[in-house]
């Protein structure tokens, strides 16, 4: 099923998400509709608080990019409970994001280019690993959500204010985009 976006505003955003056990219910369903939900609206990650649940899940597929990066031919991911332990921050890159929560608004992000990482798959085995390059700024960016941020509190104040009349028409339901979304009454 395919789910709407929570957009900018939503209480759920600014939440801090919960990690989960394996108990937590319609676990695999609630994957399977972040995937089509992905996929509706044509992102490359997605957390769980963007759909309205401060869970710690998150779903990657970055097979769209192969053209570009074929390293990342066929590479579709899910991650559970996944934490941030460390960011290299002597190595990192200004490069510009977009946020399904964000509809129109595209910014350039300073991110760590090397993180190190702890989450579980699926079968909630452990994974512990250093990621480099273009999945460690998604991952940055999506694991941002899981703890109640979004891209637009990473860029400068001077940024910021400049696009505040686009932030203002988000909390008052005012943009298009070409999929679901719920947004704040």
């Amino acid at each position: 099923m395919i789910l709407p976006i929570y957009i900018y505003g939503q209480p759920v955003l600014r939440k801090v998400a919960q990690d989960i056990t394996p108990d937590y219910p319609e676990l695999q369903q609630f994957i399977q509709d972040m995937w089509e939900t992905l996929a509706s609206s044509e992102g490359i990650g997605l957390a769980a608080p963007q759909v309205g649940r401060a869970v710690r899940v998150v779903v990657i597929d970055l097979d769209p990019l192969a053209d570009d990066l074929p390293e990342y031919k066929n590479f579709r991911n899910v991650y559970i409970n996944p934490h941030i332990i460390e960011k290299d921050e002597d190595d990192t890159d200004l490069m510009e994001e977009g946020c399904l929560s964000l509809p129109a608004i595209h910014e350039k992000v300073r991110r760590s280019k090397r993180i190190h990482v702890r989450w579980q798959d699926e079968q909630f085995q452990q994974h512990d690993e250093w990621v480099e390059g273009y999945l460690a700024r998604v991952m940055q960016h999506e694991f941002d959500h899981l703890d109640g941020h979004m891209f637009v509190d990473r860029i400068s104040p001077l940024r910021k204010q400049m696009i505040k009349s686009k932030l203002a028409a988000l909390l008052k339901g005012r943009y298009r985009c070409g999929y679901r979304t719920k947004a704040v009454k």
